[in-house]
């Protein structure tokens, strides 16, 4: 082992702060510069965790130009935490460098902004993470747990209900609102949610039909576009029809929902909706002898199993789960930990590259589909060399 991995961070404010969680000079890991255009935005100063980077890290160089922190020979990871539409560009130009590279969800926003990157990764050898904590989420861990065991049968049905109570504060305000940024929020939100299903039902879709609708955002009243967005998340921020402050471009859904056929001959469908009062994912997963499903996603929260006839009421099995310290459900730890983890040691990740682009190309043909009259779309085939090197652990 190297006696200090040193690391780089493309994108150090907003989502960007969860990867100082990788600074970790006792064990050999230290935080040496970062790359951003941008000064934070109010909202990330006002919550205590979210110093400003160099009062955070005082003996680290923060750039505007992520190429000057690439182009850094020091440096042996980079974690690309800026806006979706810039991870292709940015991982791409990591990997070719030789650095080891976290890039946040999702991989890219296009299918084939993803096959680049894993292109890149498999030809220049250095290891590729994405970003899909949901994978560590102690609800999500709890159904995978049960469907292995097999109590459930063979899972052959599922879906996802989405409800997003924070939708007008977090995607309609900011570079979200805009397809040219995002592709659409099926894709920027949905990547988990796909990503979580593809994992559970042991698939991924083949074929997926989309409808979408812009329903409430654009008929409000927008923000001039030199000011500064207002994307705190406020309770009293309802009901939608009454807000104000939005992006001065919207072109993005508001409310998405798609079909799925997988390729082990399951279906799936995710809706997802940025205008409800409530905020929460609900799964449920159908197999040959039973049903699984979540009663809230994070902290105190509840899986119920069915494996009898009988009214909903009255699940057969109640998993009791209890909050977990950290930010989303805390998640968050965990999967830096088995990040550096795999860089280090070549641990077993439960994010998988295939996986993360997989479930950018159902979003990205379900978007297509919802735009384009609803019409099937058959998802294109990876090159079979690189579907093992991923499989195999990038080994």
């Amino acid at each position: 082992m190297k006696k200090t991995w040193k690391i780089g961070i493309i994108g150090v404010y907003g989502r960007g702060v969860h990867a100082y969680k990788a600074h970790r000079p006792e064990q050999g890991f230290e935080i040496v510069m970062g790359a951003d255009p941008y000064e934070p935005l109010p909202k990330t100063l006002r919550n205590p965790e979210y110093r400003p980077f160099q009062e955070k890290f005082p003996g680290a160089v923060l750039v505007k130009d992520y190429r000057e922190l690439i182009a850094n020979k020091d440096i042996d990871i980079v974690f690309v935490m800026s806006p979706d539409h810039c991870h292709e560009e940015q991982a791409v130009a990591a990997l070719e460098a030789g650095k080891h590279v976290y890039v946040e969800k999702p991989l890219a926003i296009t299918t084939a902004g993803c096959d680049r990157i894993l292109r890149a990764a498999y030809k220049s050898k250095a290891k590729l993470f994405v970003g899909h904590n949901m994978r560590y989420f102690p609800s999500i861990l709890k159904m995978k747990e049960v469907i292995d065991s097999g109590i459930i049968g063979e899972i052959k049905c599922g879906w996802c209900r989405h409800f997003i109570n924070y939708g007008g504060d977090a995607y309609f305000r900011d570079w979200h609102s805009e397809q040219k940024n995002s592709n659409g929020l099926l894709l920027q939100k949905g990547a988990h949610d796909i990503d979580v299903m593809h994992w559970l039902m042991g698939g991924y879709t083949k074929r997926v039909v989309g409808m979408g609708m812009l329903s409430v955002y654009d008929k409000l009243p927008r923000r001039n576009a030199d000011e500064l967005p207002d994307v705190t998340f406020n309770n009293q921020h309802w009901p939608p029809m009454e807000q104000t402050g939005f992006s001065p471009v919207i072109d993005v859904e508001d409310h998405n929902m798609i079909m799925m056929q997988l390729d082990n001959g399951a279906q799936a469908t995710y809706m997802q909706c940025h205008y409800a009062p409530d905020s929460e994912r609900n799964y449920t997963f159908i197999g040959t002898a039973g049903r699984v499903e979540n009663i809230g996603d994070h902290g105190t929260c509840e899986v119920h199993v069915w494996t009898n006839r009988g009214p909903r009421e009255t699940p057969d099995i109640i998993y009791k789960l209890k909050p977990v310290a950290g930010s989303h459900g805390g998640a968050d730890g965990p999967i830096i930990d088995n990040f550096l983890d795999f860089v280090v040691n070549g641990a077993e990740t439960n994010a998988n590259p295939i996986a993360a682009r997989n479930s950018v190309a159902t979003g990205d043909l379900g978007h297509y589909s919802m735009r384009n009259g609803n019409v099937p779309m058959d998802i294109p085939q990876l090159e079979p060399e690189i579907i093992e090197y991923f499989e195999n652990g990038q080994k």
